[in-house]
């Protein structure tokens, strides 16, 4: 994140009602709602898990067993069994 200063980019009405608020700290400024991306799409781990997660499940639907899952996976026993039983 590039710091950037106020009086720059800011119109001069806004500055001054900013500085009602705060005076000569920094402040961040979040993206709108729509916007902003969910966990794990910019490094491509979403998608990766969301695969991962479908083969499991379909190798269950196989008659894998879910012991043989978490070796396979080296995942917890646990970890295969909410995966398997999640809602999708």
């Amino acid at each position: 994140m590039k710091y950037v200063n106020a009086d720059v980019i800011l119109p001069e009405v806004l500055l001054k009602e900013i500085q009602k608020y705060t005076h000569g700290g920094m402040l961040y400024i979040p993206k709108p709602e729509g916007v902003r991306k969910k966990w794990g799409e910019n490094s491509g781990s979403r998608m990766y898990l969301t695969a991962r997660n479908n083969e499991i499940r379909e190798q269950h639907a196989g008659g894998a067993t879910a012991r043989e899952l978490s070796e396979q996976f080296c995942l917890s026993y646990d970890s295969i069994k909410k995966i398997i039983y999640c809602k999708k």
